[in-house]
């Protein structure tokens, strides 16, 4: 049985400010918009397309932009909802997290 779930590849934007979830074909399935600065990236929208909904490719753009966001030495915020509950469900990803007073 195969994996009905497409390959998403993660992909920064900075000029557009959005990790891209990209598909084999280059379709952008999606996208978790941010604002940089000083180290901290700030998640602010993250939106799947709707005919990709419920197969993956939320959690696997939280993933691969939170891995490239940990491979840069940044450290995180999560405004945006999805990338909240996504840390909390995932607690090797905590440690990103920017302590708050």
């Amino acid at each position: 049985m195969t994996d009905p779930r497409p390959a998403v590849t993660v992909r920064d934007d900075p000029d557009r400010r959005v990790f891209l979830a990209l598909l084999d074909d280059g379709t952008e399935a999606g996208g978790a918009y941010y604002r940089r600065r000083d180290g901290v990236v700030t998640f602010t929208h993250t939106e799947v397309s709707p005919e990709f909904e419920g197969q993956g490719v939320g959690s696997a753009l939280a993933a691969g932009a939170l891995a490239t966001v940990r491979a840069a030495g940044e450290r995180v915020v999560p405004l945006c909802p999805f990338i909240k509950a996504y840390i909390a469900r995932h607690p090797e990803q905590q440690d990103l997290l920017v302590d708050r007073p």
